[in-house]
């Protein structure tokens, strides 16, 4: 089950750089859930080349990541993002009761926060 999350992952990032036949494929299994014998029928090619066609593309995108690292990177920026937010967070606690004055303020920016953590997670 990991390793699929993994492979999906690489997938968003580096589907556009398989064949429309792979693409369509790993489509099919990953994301309708249907079995190699239900894509095999669909596409009109045997079970064996299903198989071997998502064993071919694990290994490309594997590739593709070892290459440009964007899966890397992305989940490094992620990391960031969470824990400049967090610190954030906990400034507008902190600053809550150190400066109620601005509370209304402090809303706005809570609610500002919490989109933007929407947006990306």
């Amino acid at each position: 089950m990991k390793e699929d999350l993994h492979f999906l992952r690489l997938w968003d990032l580096y589907s556009p750089l398989l064949t429309v036949t792979q693409r369509e494929i790993t489509d099919l299994y990953f994301n309708y859930d249907l079995s190699l014998g239900e894509i095999a029928e669909q596409k009109g090619v045997s079970r064996q080349s299903v198989s071997d066609c998502l064993q071919k593309c694990r290994k490309q995108l594997e590739k593709y990541e070892e290459k440009l690292q964007l899966d890397r990177a992305l989940t490094e920026l992620t990391e960031e993002y969470s824990a400049y937010t967090a610190t954030v967070a906990r400034w507008i606690a902190a600053k809550r009761k150190t400066d109620p004055q601005f509370s209304a303020d402090l809303d706005e920016l809570e609610i500002a926060l919490k989109k933007a953590q929407a947006v990306f997670s």
